[in-house]
């Protein structure tokens, strides 16, 4: 039997706005979220902010992810252990071989 094909589209949260250099040195400043002052704006652009934020995030653990199983792809010559892999990422071994083996369904899912 084969897969149900995916219908549902990731929504794509608020992009992130680069903040400029001199509001970035400000401790104190964060998204120009310290300047709304109403509290539905606020919490409006907040949750927006911390929706992108989770989205970059999980977006950057598949891309982790998808660089860990090629670099422990058994067919490289130069592949790395899921310790030497652990060091770089500063992740334990086990945590290693969990996100080797999920870039790998990674791979697997979006071979053809």
């Amino acid at each position: 039997m084969a897969e149900p094909e995916r219908s549902e589209r990731k929504l794509r949260p608020a992009p992130l706005l680069f903040e400029p250099s001199e509001a970035a040195a400000d401790p104190e400043h964060f998204f120009d979220l310290e300047s709304i002052e109403d509290p539905r704006e606020l919490l409006a652009r907040s949750t927006e902010l911390t929706l992108a934020f989770r989205a970059a995030t999980d977006r950057a653990a598949e891309f982790q992810a998808l660089a860990a199983a090629q670099l422990a792809d058994p067919r490289r010559f130069d592949r790395l252990t899921p310790a030497d892999i652990a060091q770089r990422a500063e992740w334990t071994e086990d945590y290693a071989k969990k996100m080797i083996e999920f870039g790998r369904d990674l791979l697997r899912n979006t071979t053809p």
